[in-house]
């Protein structure tokens, strides 16, 4: 045990930070466990879990329990044991049918539009004899 105040101090803060720490470790490891054993099984309550599970690890990212490229790992893991695969939603559907409307539009718009080059006409200029 430190005899310094400072030193001390260091320790308390130390064994706080280190407690919160492990606590934010464990809620996302928990996270994940939960996920697999759903996939694992095939649930569709898997994406959800899959959803909780990356909020947890960008939490913890974020509160620099773990590195910024560890989460990305971590989450891109995650996604590739995947087993269930989410149906596609109808509205998303509708916004690439209107994206592809609007493209087809400015297509449509640009191609009437030419424009005629102007033409400069050089002027000559007659030499005094």
């Amino acid at each position: 045990m430190p005899n310094i105040k400072s030193a001390i101090k260091r320790v308390k803060v130390a064994e706080k930070k280190t407690a919160r720490n492990n606590m934010i470790k464990s809620a996302y490891k928990t996270a994940i466990k939960k996920y697999e054993v759903a996939n694992s099984k095939g649930e569709k309550e898997a994406i959800e879990l899959l959803s909780l599970a990356k909020s947890k690890i960008d939490s913890a990212c974020t509160k620099g329990v773990i590195s910024k490229n560890a989460a990305s790992r971590k989450k891109s893991r995650l996604e590739s044991k995947l087993a269930v695969k989410a149906e596609p939603k109808k509205s998303a559907n509708k916004t690439a049918e209107k994206k592809e409307e609007v493209a087809e539009e400015k297509v449509e718009k640009e191609a009437p539009k030419k424009t005629a080059k102007k033409t400069t006409t050089k002027k000559t200029t007659k030499k005094a004899e």
